[in-house]
């Protein structure tokens, strides 16, 4: 049977992403990235959010995107990933859609660059709109949690 469910839209490189509502727990403005040094590449840092220290995730260098430099657009989303937030910078959340399971088609083994792994979906809305559907256990793998779990510790 079909489930509605909402998701948060955000751009990445001019394509639109999702991440269900129920994963995010608030987005920021752009805010000075603390560097932490033997990470990832695409972790950038750690952020003080309201006293709590969150790592950051550039999403374009995640999903080997071109970088680009923020601008007043760019946001974090900070979302719960297994007991641990962590943010994720992105191009812009622009918007909250409803969506239902039955728009929602198996990945593509790549898109734009983008392997199935890190994607849950793509969903069909609006006219000719696709929504591509982050799967966050994949873009963050249980190594890369227990390793930024050490950060907010």
């Amino acid at each position: 049977m079909a489930e509605d469910f909402k998701v948060i839209v955000f751009t990445l490189a001019h394509e639109e992403y999702g991440i269900e509502v129920d994963k995010v727990r608030t987005i920021e403005r752009m805010t000075p990235v603390t560097r932490v040094p033997k990470t990832p590449v695409f972790v950038k840092g750690v952020i003080n959010l309201r006293g709590v220290v969150v790592p950051v995730i550039d999403l374009r260098s995640r999903f080997s995107l071109p970088e680009s430099e923020p601008t007043e657009n760019s946001r974090i989303i900070i979302v719960a990933a297994n007991e641990l937030e962590v943010g994720f910078i992105v191009d812009s959340a622009n918007d909250v859609i409803d969506l239902n399971t039955d728009m929602v088609e198996n990945p593509p083994e790549v898109i734009g660059g983008i392997k199935a792994k890190y994607l849950s979906g793509v969903a069909k809305f609006g006219e000719n709109r696709l929504l591509i559907l982050l799967n966050l256990s994949e873009v963050l793998n249980r190594s890369e949690i227990i390793q930024l779990e050490q950060f907010g510790a």
